[in-house]
């Protein structure tokens, strides 16, 4: 499945969101307001 994904350009719509808004991201998540799967960005650790 990676490689179908990779050959067609498939990619996945992401929120890239910092480690200091986490609980923000988790309420919003509790009202149905995201739009796209939350991925943390470590740098921000």
């Amino acid at each position: 499945m990676l490689d179908f994904c990779a050959e067609h350009n498939i990619v996945s719509d992401i929120e890239l969101i910092d480690i200091k808004d986490i609980h923000e991201a988790y309420k919003r998540m509790e009202k149905g307001d995201v739009r796209y799967r939350f991925v943390i960005d470590m740098a921000t650790l």
